[in-house]
């Protein structure tokens, strides 16, 4: 047995695909069926009584050519109104008059043949065929009728609608989404109601726009609202639209649905092309109809004049014959012919309406926040419209964006509030909070209320938006933008530009810098990393100009692809100390808008391809710290111009292709650190070892055979680095250094360390790693610095000490090892990326 659900229609889009239907679509699909039933019923008259009866119009002729009558005792009689037929009495005692007509020779038989010969021979043929040929029309524009419906590039699409759409109706958020939009009409009718008359308004309006149908039917299942609760509706809207987690997801879901949907339905018009073809289609079918039918209306009879061939069987020469169902069939065919002109006529209404309506193109009246959509959604919404434009209003709750915002900001109460955020907040070993989020559709509320918070940062947000809730991060001084163009509101502008200092922003395009950093009047340090403009701009619609209102700028860092350095930076170099170009390996031409930023105290050039020391270095008498690192520098001849510079203590020159350092650099006497790292250096000029403020020299990577003995004039050097040379031995007068505390000699070729070494005694780290020592000094444990694992050295070479020395300097050597591993890493001078920092920039990597 099969159950009643089981024989359900077979199909059950038919059902739902009357959405799309508007009423002429579906009066002519009644109007096909109807033809349909009379071209049936025409046929199968035609074909049961496909016959005609025909009689004799003249007297029969004989072979020799007279007429012949007929004996009065014939058995064939045909009745005729030449002479009266005399009938006795007895024949028929009820007959009040006898018989008229003409005797006949004729048989049952011959009558029988005479009709079939003049039905096949003599009858019209479109009067044969006109029923056939009406049920095969009428079959034709039964599947033209439909096939937009069917047709397979357009039956997906209207299949994912139609279920997008019920899923829409059905969702809890569509109603409670109408339920607040009918309030907030309700409200703005009530606050409008009393300005247009004098009389008090009704406390419980009856009605309301008549243009809102989605306002009347939501307030159907609302109520009325009294005129003494517009206010308090108003400060609740959040209370109106909540939904369970479990609603709450498949709402999302659906808003992701109608996104994708809307994008694939949008970028292609294949209904609507279909759509259009079809009926052009039937309109021609129709026309054709018309065309070839009208003409053969005239010769359209079902009595005419037959002439069999076969004369001497019949001894007739001529039969008058008509159909037997003649009348009948005429009604059919006329009938037919009519409900064809209608359906002709409703063709033309709909090409009409189809090149009279923007049918690719649907605008909303209500809600104004939707965009105009395009292409096949426009067009199916243009035929949902015809239905009923309450479907319309409750689908475009889920082509709202604002409706949509209104969901996610609920999502994110419910998923990140203010204990999930106070759990996700780091806080450094200067006590300042940071907080830290990756791809979220937007900021949730709860944020706001971390009142303790220093540093945001944020990240792939791709509808960050500031209110003017940001009023209660009172600790807020930090902010990071990593591909998250924020908007913020007038209100929390104001908060932003006294509070915040320090503003990190890495973007793809300039376009995505928002243009409200401008603005920040307090800012102290700008960080942009991006692809910036050719000409030193950042972009057409923000130049490095544009910062004249950060008066208080005091740090800019740029990551870029500069040309050259900004001149429209000297408005700004009042404030601005310190600058950092980071240039991504693009050259970097003109530098001559350095000379204007007099005040500049630290300068950071990198991957600028410079061949040489700018010349524009000279008019920067404050520079304290000069770092050119990666870039192309081979000669430093330039030195001897940078002796106006008497305050530079810092000069970072690593990463290039320095082949020698020349005598000038004697002239830098306020050096304190001098950074030649990984270069092509083969000696040292003895006017180095004349810089007698020296406290950090980095000459690691270079080709030095080895350390000059004027290196003991470096009286307060601290830190050597002369790992990565080519020293065979050290000499001993730099123990006379005795304020060194870190030195760096590995991956050398050093046989053997001279005598003299525990004289320093302030030495707190050792590396004598990767080198060709055989056995260590026992002078090693005077060093009383390196206790505790300040000693790196091969751990075979580590057991040729002394035992006692051996036992001093392994005090936790075993349990601290793998820190002091750590410790022979390059500190920041040669490691770009803090902790922190690397951590942030790799948040991307991790999502992905």
């Amino acid at each position: 047995m099969f159950s009643l659900s089981e024989l359900a229609p077979v199909d059950p889009h038919q059902n739902t695909w009357k959405l799309l239907k508007p009423w002429w679509e579906v009066f002519m699909d009644y109007l096909v069926v109807l033809m349909l039933m009379t071209s049936v019923l025409a046929c199968t008259v035609q074909l049961s009584r496909d016959r005609v009866v025909c009689i004799p119009s003249e007297p029969p002729f004989n072979a020799t050519g007279g007429v012949h009558h007929p004996p009065v005792g014939s058995d064939a009689v045909l009745v005729s109104s030449e002479a009266p037929l005399h009938v006795p009495h007895s024949i028929g005692p009820n007959l009040q008059s006898p018989a008229k007509g003409r005797r006949t020779h004729l048989v049952y038989q011959q009558y029988i043949y005479v009709s079939q010969v003049c039905y096949h021979e003599a009858l019209p043929f479109c009067s044969r065929f006109f029923p056939y040929m009406a049920l095969l029309q009428s079959l034709l524009l039964v599947a033209s009728g439909s096939f937009w419906l069917h047709f397979p590039h357009t039956s997906s699409r209207i299949e994912q609608f139609l279920s997008i759409l019920a899923k829409c109706c059905e969702s809890p958020w569509t109603s409670q989404a109408l339920s607040q939009a009918a309030r907030q009409e309700n409200i703005r009718d009530l606050e409008r109601r009393p300005r247009r008359s004098a009389y008090p308004p009704s406390p419980c309006p009856s009605t309301l726009s008549s243009n809102s149908t989605m306002s009347s039917v939501s307030l159907g299942s609302e109520g009325h609202l009294c005129s003494s609760e517009p206010s308090v509706d108003s400060e609740r809207p959040r209370q109106v639209l909540s939904l369970d987690k479990s609603d709450g997801e498949q709402a999302r879901a659906l808003f992701e649905r109608v996104r994708k949907f809307r994008s694939h339905c949008e970028s292609s018009a294949v209904i609507y092309k279909v759509y259009l073809a079809q009926t052009m289609f039937k309109l021609l079918m129709v026309t054709l109809i018309m065309s070839y039918t009208i003409p053969f209306l005239s010769s359209l009879s079902f009595s005419h004049i037959c002439q069999p061939a076969e004369r001497i069987l019949l001894s007739y020469k001529t039969f008058e014959c008509v159909h037997s169902l003649s009348s009948l069939l005429r009604k059919l065919l006329v009938t037919y012919l009519i409900l064809l002109g209608i359906y002709a006529l409703l063709n033309f209404y709909t090409l009409s309406w189809i090149f009279r309506s923007c049918l690719r193109k649907y605008s909303f009246h209500s809600p104004k926040d939707i965009p105009d959509l395009m292409n096949d959604l426009a067009f199916l919404i243009h035929m949902l419209e015809q239905y009923d434009p309450l479907l319309v209003q409750r689908l475009s709750v889920f082509l709202s964006p604002v409706s949509e915002s209104r969901l996610l900001e609920q999502s994110l109460e419910r998923h990140w509030g203010e204990e999930k955020l106070q759990a996700l907040t780091s806080v450094d070993a200067e006590g300042c909070s940071s907080l830290q989020l990756v791809a979220l559709p937007r900021l949730p509320p709860a944020l706001f209320t971390l009142s303790q918070l220093h540093a945001l940062k944020l990240e792939l947000i791709a509808d960050a938006r500031f209110t003017s809730q940001v009023a209660n991060m009172t600790s807020l001084r930090e902010l990071h933008l990593y591909h998250c163009p924020a908007a913020v509101d007038p209100g929390a502008l104001a908060v932003l530009q006294e509070r915040l200092e320090v503003l990190h922003i890495t973007f793809a395009q300039a376009s995505q810098i928002p243009s409200w950093v401008l603005s920040l009047r307090n800012l102290h340090e700008l960080h942009l990393s991006g692809r910036l403009g050719s000409e030193g701009g950042v972009g057409h619609g923000w130049a490095l100009g544009s910062l004249r209102q950060l008066r208080h700028l005091r740090v800019l860092v740029i990551h870029g692809m500069l040309q050259r350095v900004p001149s429209e930076l000297c408005e700004v170099a009042g404030s601005l100390v310190k600058l950092e170009i980071h240039n991504e390996g693009a050259r970097l031409l003109v530098l001559t808008g350095l000379k204007r930023i007099v005040d500049l105290t630290e300068l950071q050039l990198q991957d600028c391809q410079l061949d040489r020391l700018p010349s524009a270095l000279l008019a920067l008498t404050h520079l304290r710290t000069l770092d050119l690192q990666h870039n192309n520098l081979r000669t430093l001849e330039e030195l001897l111009g940078l002796v106006h510079l008497q305050r530079l203590s810092c000069l970072k020159l690593a990463y290039n292709r320095v082949l020698a350092l020349p005598p000038t650099v004697g002239v830098l006497r306020a050096l304190e650190l001098l950074d030649l790292s990984n270069n092509q250096l083969k000696s040292l000029p003895p006017a180095l070892f004349t810089l007698h403020r020296l406290r950090r020299l980095l000459l690691a990577g270079n080709l030095l055979p080895e350390l000059p003995s004027e290196v003991k004039a470096l009286a307060l050097l601290t830190e050597l680095d002369l790992s990565g040379n080519r020293l065979e031995s050290l000499t001993s007068d730099l123990f006379s250094c005795l304020e060194l505390r870190v030195l760096n000699v590995s991956r050398n070729s050093i046989g053997s360390l001279p005598g003299g070494i525990s004289a320093l005694s302030h030495l707190s780290r050792l590396d004598l790693r990767s080198n060709s020592l055989e056995e260590l000094p026992a002078e090693l444990g005077c060093c009383l610095g390196l206790c505790g694992g300040g000693l790196l050295v091969e751990r075979w070479l580590f057991l040729s000490l002394p035992p006692h020395v051996r036992d001093f300097l392994s005090r936790s050597y075993a349990t601290r090892e793998g820190y002091f591993e750590d410790l022979s890493r390059p500190e920041s001078d040669t490691f770009p990326y803090s902790p922190t920092q690397w951590s942030f920039s790799s948040a991307l990597e991790s999502q992905i």
